[in-house]
């Protein structure tokens, strides 16, 4: 696909031509049924016990629901064509009535459970959110129904930079490889060449350095090409209008900051505080997301985007 406008919105492949072109013929899982569901289990409390433990965070509940005159809802891409589900509650026999929307993210509800639970500044929070995303294309990595975790951390103005932004996304990685180290003790047959374990490092590269190695391909495809050649990277600055004229993915505006300008290492102007980890994948031989996080907008910064 070389169409790059058409490739902005989001996630999924988009076309199920493409698809099945994509999707390996010859897959078998290396676990039986019973032992992938033991093995997704240790990995997902691994994963929530030490990102608790590296990012200073405490297990909290997500609404599921919210009335939809909250305004705690999201509409995940700034053209607004993810609508949520939403349904009416007559309660009391239509006395009190509720207009109820199901949650798409917990974005903007997280940065009121801060002050809801009087987190400090080091302080965060961590859920395990489950919501519908009924205008998805739903693809061999993308469902109607979301289970992801969500987090979010009080910090200062003065930590809304680069350095801050690097040094919480190593602090994942660092927790994504022991679950790989942790689920491959529990099962040893996870440890295979056919299926390499993630580098020890990421790649840290701006959105600007991959659009001028790969200027003729749309986003996925750049991911996809950079992957082979760095099987483990964080995008810097996913929202701002890159030279082409396009964003290299659309952001919402009131997320993380896509504006604020920044610096490469070797001095060049950048953009924005946020990005995406990206693995290659060896089942599907194309890039996978892992996480999309960010600094949140400020007063400033929100103003920017909208």
């Amino acid at each position: 696909m070389l169409d790059k406008e058409a490739d902005l919105a989001g996630p999924g492949i988009g076309d199920y031509t493409e698809l099945e072109k994509i999707l390996p013929q010859d897959y078998s899982s290396l676990l039986t049924p019973k032992e992938t569901q033991k093995a997704i289990y240790a990995v997902k409390n691994y994963i929530e016990e030490n990102l608790c433990k590296e990012l200073n965070l405490m297990m909290v509940s997500v609404p599921l629901i919210v009335d939809s005159e909250s305004g705690v809802n999201d509409f995940l891409d700034r053209d607004g064509s993810r609508t949520p589900i939403q349904f009416h509650i007559s309660n009391d026999h239509g006395k009190n009535p509720v207009d109820a929307q199901v949650v798409q993210a917990a974005t903007k509800w997280k940065r009121m459970a801060l002050k809801q639970f009087e987190m400090g500044v080091g302080d965060g929070l961590l859920t395990d959110m489950r919501a519908v995303r009924k205008d998805y294309f739903l693809d061999h990595d993308h469902s109607a129904y979301v289970d992801q975790w969500d987090w979010e951390l009080a910090i200062t103005e003065d930590q809304r930079n680069l350095d801050f932004l690097t040094d919480v996304v190593r602090k994942i990685w660092k927790v994504l490889k022991g679950a790989e180290t942790c689920v491959q003790e529990l099962f040893p047959q996870l440890k295979t060449d056919k299926y390499p374990n993630l580098p020890d490092e990421l790649t840290f590269i701006h959105a600007e350095d991959i659009l001028e190695k790969y200027p003729d391909l749309p986003r996925k495809a750049r991911e996809t090409a950079i992957v082979q050649e760095n099987p483990a990277i964080f995008i810097y600055g996913i929202g701002w209008v890159l030279d082409d004229g396009y964003p290299h993915e659309m952001r919402a505006a009131d997320y993380d900051d896509w504006v604020t300008e920044t610096r490469s290492k070797d001095g060049r102007p950048m953009h924005g505080l946020n990005g995406d980890i990206l693995v290659w994948n060896p089942v599907t031989k194309r890039r996978h997301e892992l996480t999309s996080m960010g600094i949140r907008v400020n007063d400033e910064t929100l103003k920017k985007q909208l």
